[in-house]
């Protein structure tokens, strides 16, 4: 049984998540000929803070951008 594991920045919508989801379960399944029953996905939100790209976390770059 897969389980797939996403990190995101947090701030995405339900309705975002129930699509990455689908289209993670379907890719898994499909390519390995399984049921999508048998794939797990777990979302995990971060705050932007606490997710670091290079040495600036996603806060500080998006006030950089603002």
């Amino acid at each position: 049984m897969p389980f797939v594991s996403v990190r995101l920045v947090a701030g995405r919508d339900q309705a975002t998540k129930d699509e990455m989801a689908r289209k993670i379960v379907d890719a898994i399944a499909g390519t390995a000929g399984m049921p999508k029953e048998s794939v797990w996905v777990a979302f995990e939100d971060v705050a932007p803070g606490d997710f670091y790209v290079g040495e600036k976390s996603v806060a500080e770059s998006r006030k950089s951008k603002g």
